[in-house]
């Protein structure tokens, strides 16, 4: 074992200096991940990435340096609790430091719908105040596009939505396309309206227009509420995972840890402690992925 560790350390120093010349070893593995990135990356994943950029919101290397501490150093301390072997305690901290680019990448899907679900909330309210003086739903659109409130890729999808209007000469088509690209139910049922009044011609828009303003509201503040009851169920539940991991330590005091040093001579026990901490960890890795996963989503 230390002789693996010996050649790590020397494959790394070697590395280092190799590319010490021209940037350091960080830029070096941040470059050559940069273009396996950009050749692989599926679309979705490049344009999260590069909004979690914009918003400042993306992990510096410190903040992955930390989580490698935090997580490994967790993962080590539990194996160490469960097994009392160096050997096994390396592989559990090094498989907890594999799963942190996927953690950074559900935190970064939950900034990002987070985003998304601000600005359809700008997009619907502002539409509706815009159709109230131009009392058209492409000209409403304009101004909105026009207003600098909206921001990409939102903005985008809306200059997509006006070119297709005047091409089809109608605004169904450019109102699917939107209705599948953000699937909200306030986007659905707001364009909904609009439809009936394009083809309709409804009287009393404004009222309607008020009634739909009052149901996005209650829609957004049920999101929002939501999201602080996710919040909250978060920190209880990583409470609770941490205290199920830690049940082996009340299973040595009642038996002593001369008494369970000697069950792990038996293999089939060493299979309980693996089955007990990978069932554990699906436990906590769905809970992690739920916290994360259609924020903002109605």
């Amino acid at each position: 074992m230390e002789l693996v560790i010996l050649i790590v350390i020397a494959l790394f120093v070697i590395i280092y200096r190799k590319n010490n010349n021209t940037e350091g070893f960080y830029n070096f593995l941040k470059k050559q991940y940069g273009i396996i990135y950009d050749k692989y990356a599926p679309y979705s994943f490049k344009t999260i990435s590069a909004k979690m950029k914009e918003l400042k919101q993306e992990y510096t290397f410190k903040d992955y340096m930390l989580q490698v501490v935090v997580i490994g150093g967790i993962a080590a301390s539990i194996a160490y609790l469960y097994f009392y072997n160096l050997i096994v305690v390396i592989i559990y901290a090094g498989i907890a430091i594999l799963f942190i680019p996927y953690l950074a990448w559900l935190r970064s899907k939950r900034i990002y719908s987070e985003y998304i679900f601000e600005q359809i909330q700008i997009y619907t309210t502002n539409v509706i105040m815009e159709f109230n003086t131009t009392q058209s739903f492409v000209k409403s659109l304009e101004g909105v596009r026009d207003s600098g409130i909206i921001e990409e890729p939102v903005l985008d999808d809306i200059k997509t939505m006006i070119d297709m209007s005047y091409q089809n000469g109608t605004i169904d088509e450019s109102i699917e396309f939107f209705n599948q690209k953000y699937p909200y139910y306030m986007v659905k049922n707001m364009h909904q309206l609009f439809l009936q009044i394009t083809k309709e011609g409804a009287k009393d828009s404004g009222e309607a227009l008020e009634n739909m303003s009052m149901d996005i509201d209650a829609l957004v503040e049920g999101v929002y509420r939501d999201q602080m009851d996710r919040k909250q169920f978060h920190t209880k539940f990583i409470t609770f995972a941490l205290v199920l991991f830690l049940l082996v330590m009340v299973m040595q005091l009642l038996l002593g840890k001369d008494s369970y040093l000697k069950l792990l001579d038996m293999w089939y026990v060493h299979l309980i402690l693996h089955a007990i901490i990978i069932i554990n960890c699906y436990f906590l890795m769905t809970g992690e992925k739920y916290y994360n996963d259609d924020v903002g989503v109605e």
